[in-house]
């Protein structure tokens, strides 16, 4: 079997994957999201392009490896929510989100020596309503500033929904392990 490569720094992903129990490494791309962030504007093409960009990125110098990029994406009205960066950035958006549906866009994209596999994965969330209170407790608890939406669905931010609509539920967290379980397992990976 190939090498096979998380081309991530997310300690979230890492740990999803580590799920599948197959050797692997993680190495950080050097990607430049707001290049891209400015250039799409449509949030499935946006995920699609990010996710194909990390693996690619990292592939470069792991010739022969299975790499696996990945990026998500939060939408709601069509318009992309980024990473917020800050406290007030984070109630902006919450703010917007409190008590409305959004969506959540996961993609995938495994670069291996055949070429490129490729996906999208989407849930649907309801955030519930949301008092300034809240809004306020939670930034403070969570400091989700490098989340997109502005949460942390893996930890206190879970308590912010009141419905998740989506087919896999790690696909949230950030990697949607039933769909690449099946695509490492076609590229020839002893995936159960």
């Amino acid at each position: 079997m190939p090498g096979l490569v998380l081309a991530s720094a997310s300690p979230y992903r890492r740990v999803l994957l580590e799920r599948l129990r197959l050797p692997f490494t993680c190495t950080a791309p050097n990607v430049d999201e707001a290049a891209a962030l400015q250039a799409l504007r449509d949030p499935a093409a946006l995920a699609r392009e990010l996710a194909e960009q990390k693996a690619r990125a990292v592939a470069a110098a792991h010739p022969g490896a299975i790499v696996i990029g990945s990026d998500q994406v939060a939408t709601i009205d069509g318009e992309v929510l980024d990473k917020p960066g800050s406290a007030e950035r984070c109630r902006q958006q919450l703010r917007r989100l409190q008590g409305r549906e959004h969506l959540l866009l996961t993609a995938v994209a495994i670069v291996h020596p055949g070429g490129l596999a490729a996906f999208v994965d989407v849930a649907t969330l309801r955030m519930r309503p949301l008092d300034a209170g809240e809004i306020e407790r939670y930034v403070a608890a969570d400091a989700p500033f490098d989340c997109a939406g502005s949460y942390r669905i893996e930890s206190l931010g879970i308590a912010l929904f009141a419905a998740i609509a989506c087919e896999d539920h790690t696909a949230i967290v950030g990697l949607p392990l039933l769909r690449l379980a099946a695509e490492l397992r076609r590229l020839g990976c002893a995936v159960p």
